[in-house]
Parts: C-alpha cells; sequence; structure tokens
C-alpha cells in the first residue's frame, strides 16, 4: 500500500521561511510527477507545485512563483517545498501528491502564517 506523509508544517510569521517534506513507502517504481496542493478554509484545493521525474520539469501557481521551490529525490521518492518569504494568504492545510497510474495523497500538514 502506498503511502505518503507530510511533515514539517507548524506556525510562522509572515516574511519568515517554512520547509515542508513528504516521504513515501510502499511503492516499487519512481513516481511520474511529486508535488503539492494547498487547501485554506472554505477554498478548493489548488496546485502550489509540481516537478516531473528526474527532477527538470517543474510547475509553481503564479502566487507561489519566486517564493517557493519544490525538489524532489526521485531513488527515495521524496519531495520537499522550501516556502520563503511567506505571507498570511499561504495559510492552508498542505498536501504531498504524487502520480504514477493514479493519483496519490498525503493527510496533509497544517501550514499557519501570522501577520
Amino acid at each position: 500500500q502506498v503511502q505518503l506523509v507530510e511533515s514539517g508544517g507548524g506556525l510562522v510569521q509572515a516574511g519568515g521561511s517554512l520547509k515542508l517534506s513528504c516521504a513515501t513507502s510502499g511503492m516499487m517504481f519512481s513516481f511520474n510527477a511529486m508535488g503539492w496542493y494547498r487547501q485554506a478554509p472554505g477554498e478548493q484545493r489548488e496546485l502550489v507545485a509540481t516537478i516531473e521525474n528526474g527532477g527538470t520539469v517543474t510547475n509553481y501557481a503564479d502566487s507561489v512563483t519566486g517564493r517557493f521551490t519544490v525538489s524532489r529525490d526521485g531513488a527515495r521518492n521524496t519531495v520537499s517545498l522550501q516556502m520563503n518569504n511567506i505571507k498570511p494568504e499561504d495559510t492552508a492545510v498542505y498536501y504531498c501528491w504524487a502520480y504514477w497510474g493514479r493519483h496519490y495523497w498525503g493527510q496533509g500538514t497544517q501550514v499557519t502564517v501570522s501577520s
């Protein structure tokens, strides 16, 4: 059974930094793509950043471009999100995502940004 487990969420002041990590288990192959989505209260889940296998192709939401950096370890099937210059509007539950024939999701980790 494939599992994705996030870590690194918490409370951070606006302008600060935070790094999210996602560890996976139960997967025999490298995911085609991995990344992060987020969902704020009352909002739909939205893409934050994704990265393809090989680590050379990335995709970012406009709202985080230049502030967040996604990276992955293909051999270990892990993915991280470095969040810099965090803003209050980044407050959300952040979900690790992976794709290999189907979508896989973690349980989510809360990020709260105080102004």
